[in-house]
């Protein structure tokens, strides 16, 4: 292969099979010409695409968000997954219309070949959510925020990219490379979304069925890949990081320990303190709680009866550990405002732009959510600093 090609290839023969792997660009038109030079030349018994089911559905299926239950995804807990997905999928597609590329075409069209010429498909990645939830709870807190904050922002970034970037996005798996950039950050996080990940594959990929393999990967993941491939990973190991980690304890108690504490200072208050002292105390967590609450709401151009939700909900939310204002508001939003067939038709394309994600009704679902969440826990630290000077 020439040097001005964005993928590369690699040959492995072990334990009887033949194993070609095709690193790719996400975005890249020549990666889709290489993988489907190499699958009709090779005509292998079996395609290993870095996919999981849900991607594979996603990418099998560009209608999928039509039947998206937005309002079964809040009730169940799922919108900040949900806004993690969509933050990465929203980066992708961006360098993808800068390229000219829809991101994973080379894996769609891999997974298309195979089908056509009967032969076995297997998707060798591990599932996003088991990836993104061992990221957050295997992260301390200050890297959960910063996680967090990264991954916000690339909700609403709208980089442009000069040729020298595009040339060197052409020529890597992008989102790989994007985290290969916060390694150094945040290690622990690299070592889940991208190290642990090669393991995985290179593991499904050297038990594939068939003599003869395929398999169509990051070109940022191939290295890694053909060590692990090499050595093998264990079935222990493979265990070991398809678990996802039980929250840490301290996530586990502080929704419980926050109103615990705060009734307590109250009770305090109300018996020992002042009371006029504890009344404005009290009038101002609910002030503090409920209006930026609704000013988060209000940010995310809420509907007005979501903004009056939020801020009626905020303070009772702020002290009940089982519900938080986000599921309110979104709840309230998704109800009143409900997203129409076209905001899902269009979720695909608003991703893209700033502008897209409040104007679409789905995505402002999701904002309403995030920034009303964001108000009412900034209106609690508020008020709880409040508190605590009544002593």
């Amino acid at each position: 292969m020439n040097d001005h090609t964005p993928s590369d290839i690699r040959r492995l023969t072990l334990e009887g099979k033949d194993i070609t792997l095709v690193g790719t660009a996400h975005i890249s038109q020549d990666s889709v010409d290489t993988v489907r030079r190499v699958i009709e030349a090779e005509m292998p018994d079996t395609v290993c695409i870095e996919l999981d089911a849900q991607r594979h559905r996603a990418l099998q299926d560009q209608k999928h968000w039509e039947s998206l239950n937005l309002i079964q995804v809040i009730r169940k807990g799922q919108a900040p997954f949900l806004m993690a997905n969509l933050a990465l999928a929203a980066f992708q597609k961006r360098m993808g219309l800068q390229t000219g590329v829809k991101p994973g075409s080379e894996l769609a069209e891999a997974a298309a070949l195979a089908k056509d010429r009967g032969m076995a498909v297997e998707l060798v990645d591990r599932e996003i959510r088991t990836t993104l939830l061992r990221a957050w709870r295997m992260t301390g807190l200050w890297r959960k925020m910063h996680l967090l904050a990264t991954l916000v922002a690339g909700l609403f970034e709208n980089q442009k990219l000069d040729e020298e970037e595009l040339a060197r996005l052409r020529q890597t798996d992008t989102l790989s490379a994007m985290l290969e950039e916060m390694g150094d950050m945040l290690p622990s996080v690299k070592t889940i979304l991208v190290d642990e990940r090669d393991q995985y594959m290179a593991h499904h990929i050297r038990n594939a069925p068939g003599k003869k393999i395929v398999a169509v990967v990051g070109a940022a993941h191939l290295p890694g890949i053909v060590n692990h491939i090499s050595t093998g990973v264990s079935e222990q190991t493979i265990g070991e990081i398809s678990v996802i980690p039980p929250k840490a304890s301290l996530s586990k108690a502080l929704p419980w320990i926050v109103p615990a504490v705060v009734a307590a200072l109250f009770a305090t208050g109300f018996f020992f303190g002042d009371r006029q002292q504890l009344a404005d105390t009290a009038l101002a967590w609910i002030l503090a709680n409920g209006l930026l609450a609704a000013l988060g709401t209000l940010f995310a151009l809420g509907h007005p009866l979501t903004v009056v939700a939020a801020f009626v909900a905020a303070p009772i939310t702020s002290l009940n550990p089982t519900v938080g204002a986000g599921m309110v508001t979104g709840l309230v939003q998704a109800f009143v405002a409900a997203p129409t067939v076209c905001d899902m038709e269009r979720v695909g394309e608003d991703l893209t732009t700033v502008r897209g994600w409040w104007n679409n009704r789905m995505t402002r679902v999701l904002l309403v959510f995030l920034f009303s969440s964001l108000g009412s826990a900034a209106g609690t630290l508020i008020a709880f600093h409040w508190l605590a000077d009544l002593f």
